[in-house]
């Protein structure tokens, strides 16, 4: 399809849209492909795309898809950036609402502002190793699970031994114990997490209960 902005687009099964520049009219329709004439592609979509619509007013373009979604794309750029690699996670920053945190097969981490969605801060494993400032034995058998609370505060840590303790960030000492969960095939507590505005926490444990405590 022929778009105002010099370009063919062709989409299908393979969940791709691929951008094509409009050769030169001058140009011999039977000399050879140059490589300029691929645009980029737009890949973002898992499933057959079948629909795609550009605004010229915007230069962006609408594309929907079997996948169930529909997807805003910047007609400008039509070869996102994959500096930072394949995303593998991602994850909401607790005390810090406005952004989200997402690693990548390059062993980068990103720090991303959600509003704006530009890159805050990236943190490269091949950069300077972390300094340890503090250790200690936290439980008596695995440590499968931490939290931190969102003014930074405290942390939270969970164990196979059955127990939930809080930690004093500051003068990093326990000030606070309690048995959570039972053992089942010798695993215990899976995971705890802070309630973002309430005095709650939650825990999960391999007992098949989720419980919340105030």
């Amino acid at each position: 399809r022929m778009l105002q902005w010099r370009a063919v687009l062709q989409w299908g099964r393979g969940g791709t849209i691929q951008s094509w520049n409009t050769p030169n009219p001058n140009i011999d329709p039977y000399d050879s492909l140059s490589p300029r004439s691929c645009g980029g592609a737009l890949c973002g979509h898992t499933d057959s795309v079948w629909g795609v619509v550009y605004s010229s007013a915007h230069h962006r373009l609408l594309s929907c898809s079997a996948d169930g979604t529909v997807r805003l794309w910047n007609a400008a750029d039509t070869s996102p950036s994959l500096a930072l690699g394949v995303p593998t996670s991602v994850d909401l920053v607790s005390s810090e609402p406005a952004h989200m945190v997402t690693s990548f097969t390059t062993g980068h981490i990103g720090l991303f502002n959600m509003e704006t969605q530009q890159l805050v801060l990236k943190l490269d494993s091949a950069g300077p190793p972390g300094k340890l400032i503090h250790s200690m034995v936290a439980h008596l058998d695995s440590v499968t699970c931490l939290a931190v609370d969102p003014n930074g505060l405290y942390l939270m840590s969970g164990s196979h031994d059955c127990s939930i303790r809080l930690w004093n960030m500051e003068s990093k000492t326990c000030i606070q114990e309690f048995t959570a969960h039972r053992k089942k095939f010798e695993e215990s507590i899976h995971d705890v997490a802070f309630h973002p505005t309430k005095c709650y926490i939650g825990s999960a444990g391999a007992d098949a209960l989720a419980k919340v405590f105030v």
